[in-house]
């Protein structure tokens, strides 16, 4: 079966073929780290994490590389703010990055490169761009020449008569073209500034990219990808001046993840409505807001709201759920077969890849994933003693989906005293149980409740006592 993905260089879907074979090189671009990141953010950091992952269970080499950056205006204005240096608010915000990563489950990058600590190689570029005839420098600034490219706009689809319509020209501007956009920033004072053959500065904010993916992935790879608010003119500045210095292909394909919406408006801070995650993560764990952004096809716009999280946890917990029945299950195995249930458990797994290769469709694989847990406890309900050929592939297939969705299966923290919890757990049940042999309805309550009322949820089943975490 072929992994078929949208490109939006072309506004269509393609054949995936990677550039090496059996290789896979992925590009995201990272946040820029003024400020905690906010569910808009958390969105694609998501969408390929878990695209990675897929390629990954489909036996690839990924190289994953993510960005940091760590100098910007919008870093120097909020170090003038919190009494700060730009270093110390880039280091504090990637530190809370990290955190709030690791709550929705997300795999560290093979290389999260840092900006400051590769502008040797965002000068060299500068310098192949002008070597090549896109760029020009203007009292210490260097710009890229638009009008020297001739491609500028295929990426966007933007004309580029249309843009310069709509350009405004700021007096006092020296640039040839209102489209320019700069390469190196000259030094201003206070500013963090670096030695260039045109004098101290910084680099813009476009040319980071396109140095560090170069360094580590190639001139041409295989998957760029960032929401599709970086399309323009981000994404599309990054196409021109890679393609400008190197030359080739630059990225093969190009994805793009839609936006979040609050009540149907795009979320953004200029309208004020925007989530930081870490607000979120107080109200709901990481692997239900993992679901929530994960339940909706990575293209499609998804809409923000309590009732939309609540509706994830208590699907997230029907799944759980499910996965418990089956550990429980262990206990009662029988040396049994059961041909039609594996292969039913072996057309779910078919189904599952087939919504994955196309275009990573989360949102079909999850209706898979419900599907084969409720065909899964209707086993469990009817077979007080379920084939151990059964309980093997289901808890199989269990693990495949969660080795691509990154939350079906309960994210325990490490801790040495789980055996413990589960053992002092047991003999609470016995204790119970013992009352309620004993017709002591009273005690045997008591221990329900109080255990409900630290998080423990007891079920009484024909197969016995269950419990989980509420």
């Amino acid at each position: 079966m072929t992994i078929k993905v949208y490109n939006t260089f072309h506004n269509q879907k393609e054949d995936f073929i990677p550039y090496k074979e059996g290789k896979v090189g992925i590009y995201c671009c990272g946040p820029t780290t003024y400020n905690y990141i906010h569910l808009g953010n958390a969105r694609p950091i998501v969408v390929f994490d878990t695209i990675r992952r897929y390629f990954i269970w489909r036996g690839n080499d990924v190289t994953y590389v993510q960005n940091f950056t760590d100098v910007d205006d919008k870093i120097i204005r909020r170090a003038a703010e919190e009494g700060l240096t730009p270093q110390e608010i880039a280091k504090k915000y990637i530190a809370a990055y990290y955190e709030d990563a690791g709550e929705l489950n997300i795999l560290p990058a093979d290389v999260h490169p840092k900006v400051t600590e590769h502008i040797d190689e965002i000068i060299a570029m500068v310098s192949d761009i002008i070597k090549n005839g896109y760029a020009y420098v203007a009292d210490g600034d260097v710009y890229f020449d638009v009008r020297a490219f001739a491609e500028y706009g295929a990426l966007s689809g933007r004309n580029l008569d249309d843009l310069r319509s709509g350009a405004r020209v700021e007096p006092g501007d020296i640039k040839h073209d209102p489209l320019d956009f700069a390469l190196w920033k000259s030094a201003k004072p206070g500013e963090p500034a670096w030695d260039s053959p045109w004098g101290p500065g910084r680099p813009g904010w476009h040319i980071e990219c396109s140095a560090m993916s170069s360094k580590y992935l190639g001139p041409t790879f295989d998957i760029h990808g960032g929401g599709a608010d970086l399309i323009f003119p981000h994404h599309e500045n990054e196409l021109a001046q890679s393609k400008a210095a190197n030359g080739g292909d630059f990225a093969h394909y190009w994805l793009h993840n839609g936006f979040i919406t609050v009540n149907e408006e795009k979320m953004s801070k200029s309208l004020g409505n925007f989530f930081l995650l870490r607000d979120i993560l107080q109200k709901y764990p990481g692997d239900v807001v993992r679901y929530y952004l994960l339940s909706t096809h990575y293209r499609s716009p998804i809409d923000f709201s309590d009732d939309k999280l609540l509706m994830a946890q208590k699907s997230l917990e029907r799944i759980r759920t499910s996965y418990y029945l089956l550990q429980e299950a262990q206990k009662r195995a029988a040396k049994t077969e059961d041909k039609k249930m594996v292969d039913y458990i072996a057309g779910a797994k078919n189904e599952f890849i087939e919504a994955m290769d196309d275009d990573f469709n989360t949102a079909l694989a999850m209706s898979v994933v419900f599907n084969f847990c409720r065909e899964l406890n209707s086993y469990l309900q009817d077979n007080d003693a379920p084939s151990a050929q059964v309980l093997e592939a289901a808890d199989k297939l269990f693990n495949d989906f969660d080795a691509v969705l990154a939350m079906i299966k309960p994210q325990e923290k490490a801790d040495d005293s789980d055996g413990l919890v589960e053992d002092l757990l047991q003999l609470i049940i016995d204790l119970r149980q013992k009352a309620r042999a004993n017709k002591d309805w009273a005690s045997a309550d008591a221990i329900r409740d109080g255990l409900k009322a630290v998080g423990i949820v007891l079920e009484d089943t024909p197969q016995g006592v269950r419990w989980k975490k509420q």
